[in-house]
């Protein structure tokens, strides 16, 4: 009894004299318009601007890496113009985003894209491409990243959930660093 009126008076004070909110960010940002799909993975320290989410709509199946900045403002021109530079972002469906990207305002990703790490998207990417690089350029299509990558597992170390964070063995650790010692290697 005593311990359910202290929650309800910290929680009071928290929200309403304090205005401090225990949802996660990403939890704020769709109560403020942004549109978001299903089974996305969005990690660590992304941010999905604050002050403009209901611009920006990611499709389905979508993962932002570690990092990945998300923006539909420049307020670049807000002291000179007194004004803020805003644009949609649309990110279709089945799209990974490298760690350290930054989607600027204006730019639509399309199905089936793969951007790579510490890119800057600054116009628009096609379906079914690869874009790195800043500004993010296309350099191949998904078809063929994706074949690229099958091809070469067949001829490379390849290790199961078992060899995963939450479940390695000191033992598997020790045989992934070897395996990878001058090549690279897939994980489940």
């Amino acid at each position: 009894m005593i311990a359910d009126i202290y929650l309800f008076i910290r929680a009071f004070i928290r929200h309403r004299i304090l205005h401090i909110d225990d949802r996660s960010q990403l939890d704020i940002a769709i109560s403020n318009g942004l549109k978001m799909g299903k089974d996305c993975h969005v990690m660590g320290e992304c941010i999905i601007d604050p002050g403009h989410c209901w611009l920006i709509e990611i499709g389905d199946r979508v993962t932002l890496a570690p990092r990945v900045h998300i923006l539909a403002h420049d307020a670049s021109t807000k002291r000179p113009l007194g004004y803020t530079l805003i644009g949609k972002v649309t990110i279709g469906n089945d799209v990974f985003i490298g760690a350290g990207t930054i989607v600027l305002p204006n730019t639509h990703i399309g199905n089936n894209v793969i951007i790579g790490a510490g890119s800057v998207v600054s116009r628009s990417i096609p379906d079914n491409s690869v874009a790195v690089g800043n500004p993010a350029k296309v350099v191949g299509t998904f078809d063929d990243y994706v074949n690229k990558r099958k091809a070469q597992m067949a001829n490379t170390a390849v290790f199961d959930e078992s060899y995963t964070i939450h479940q390695i063995s000191v033992v598997k650790k020790e045989e992934m660093k070897q395996k990878l010692t001058y090549s690279i290697g897939f994980v489940r």
